[in-house]
């Protein structure tokens, strides 16, 4: 099935990475530092136990194209990267900022920009479009952990406790803080997922 918006087939594609499609972009953001976890973090690297499909072939370290970046204040002023909860604690300063670009460590056989320039560009603005290859396929918290996701046209979404876009507000990073201040919605699904359309594609709120 041709792409709705990009004229691209995706149902036959083996993903090895986090893939983005840039259709309209507002801004691409390359201020600030990635964390030195940026670079090694696991996927998933909070809750592992219902792992997206998205994520099966990826054997990667690092934070993905297509995932979210988060302000990093554990780490120091100006970082960002991936989630974390160590032991358990949700951290209320760690924020959505947009959609990463690129896979921190990059691929075999190009230049690695990330490692080299210790930064990871994201996509933000409001009205910005992306498509992402890489998204929760299954509830993460809760009594219906491991049930499977749905992705239509017009829902919201939000980034889960593992950084990958979900519609699920219980799986929200800021729904798991312990004060559980009102998540931020990170895009509005403008083309939603099906056997043969694997692309998720959104407007950014961000």
């Amino acid at each position: 099935m041709a792409h709705p918006i990009g004229g691209q087939s995706s149902g036959d594609f083996r993903e090895t990475s986090g893939r983005v499609q840039l259709f309209h972009v507002v801004t691409r953001n390359s201020q600030g530092l990635l964390t030195p976890d940026g670079l090694t973090q696991a996927n998933p690297p909070v809750v592992t136990t219902q792992v997206s499909t998205t994520l099966v072939s990826i054997t990667k370290v690092g934070v993905l194209g297509g995932s979210v970046a988060f302000t990093r204040p554990d780490v120091g002023n100006g970082f960002h990267g991936g989630p974390v909860a160590p032991a358990g604690v949700y951290n209320a300063r760690l924020q959505p900022l947009g959609i990463l670009i690129n896979d921190a460590i990059g691929n075999a056989f190009e230049n690695t920009p990330g490692p080299a320039s210790g930064r990871a560009p994201y996509v933000c603005g409001n009205g910005s479009c992306v498509g992402v290859s890489i998204y929760e396929t299954r509830v993460q918290m809760g009594v219906g952990a491991g049930a499977p996701i749905t992705y239509l046209p017009g829902d919201k979404l939000y980034a889960s406790v593992n950084g990958l876009l979900t519609n699920v507000v219980a799986d929200s990073y800021e729904n798991n803080v312990a004060a559980n201040p009102a998540p931020v919605v990170v895009g509005i699904v403008k083309v939603g997922v099906t056997p043969t359309q694997t692309l998720l594609v959104l407007d950014l709120r961000i």
